[in-house]
């Protein structure tokens, strides 16, 4: 590759996986603006057999999980040190996870949301793919059409058609529009981190078709901060929009649900408190 390191230090890291034994990292203590040094470095120390890892259940010196896996702890070569260090790699990882957080916590929301219409006997005619066309949002157009076919075939809609409902409440009818546009931003954000975690952060970086090395700023996380932060917008709207449908179905005036949709309301708050926390 492009960071100058020998095949052994590789097959180490890949034998450390494979065996899943996983350094100990302190939880803070980086800003990712000249790489992940000080949890990288952490990480790193396993290699030379020092530090602490995680396995098998338990946490212990890496020396001697490494002694019982029967792995060499290494001697790094000229460049290894500051190849091991100077990267994006843990600002990736935390990414990669809230990423798959977020994708996670986004299905669950569609699902909610379309359990909500039903439940609050809510109109199916906002999903109409021709509102959501000719605005041309690809997010909310795709996200409507998730909703259509979640409802598709709905027994309880049918039972409701003639209501004399003119609308309903921004947090069921406006859904396509409010998951849609978080829907955008997650999916930039994982284009913007499948590439980071497959990409060279390293510096000074190794051109060994004509042996140059040469010192850049691939270390710098700003592309990393900006798509998780990406994630975070999107996952304070998803919260918000599901604050506000709890809102809505626990108000018996809007829903004309029992109130706190608890059908015998008294010593039991029903879903208040689950609004209120």
């Amino acid at each position: 590759g492009y960071s100058g390191v020998s095949p052994e230090l590789i097959d180490t890291l890949i034998a450390l996986f494979n065996q899943e034994i996983y350094p100990c990292i302190p939880g803070q203590g980086s800003v990712g603006a000249s790489g992940d040094l000080a949890p990288l470095a952490h990480l790193s120390l396993v290699l030379l057999g020092e530090g602490e890892v995680h396995w098998r259940g338990q946490r212990l010196p890496a020396a001697q999980a490494l002694a019982q896996a029967g792995i060499e702890p290494l001697t790094l070569q000229a460049k290894e040190g500051l190849a091991v260090l100077n990267g994006t790699q843990v600002s990736t990882a935390l990414a990669l996870a809230g990423l798959f957080e977020a994708e996670r916590n986004f299905e669950a929301a569609i699902l909610a949301g379309a359990m909500s219409v039903e439940a609050a006997l809510g109109s199916f005619v906002p999903f109409d793919p021709r509102i959501h066309a000719i605005r041309g949002q690809s997010g909310q157009q795709r996200v409507a059409a998730l909703f259509r076919r979640i409802l598709d075939s709905s027994e309880i809609n049918r039972s409701h058609e003639g209501c004399e409902k003119v609308q309903d409440p921004y947090s069921l009818r406006c859904q396509p529009q409010v998951m849609g546009a978080c829907l955008d931003q997650i999916e930039y954000a994982a284009s913007r981190i499948l590439c980071e975690a497959n990409a060279v952060s390293d510096n000074p970086l190794v051109f060994s078709e004509t042996g140059d090395a040469i010192s850049g700023g691939n270390f710098h996380a700003e592309p990393i901060a900006f798509a998780a932060d990406n994630l975070a917008l999107a996952i304070a709207e998803i919260g918000a929009l599901s604050e506000r449908r709890i809102a809505m179905l626990i108000d018996s005036s809007i829903s004309q649900l029992p109130p706190f949709l608890i059908a015998e309301p008294g010593l039991n708050s029903g879903f208040m408190i689950a609004h209120v926390t």
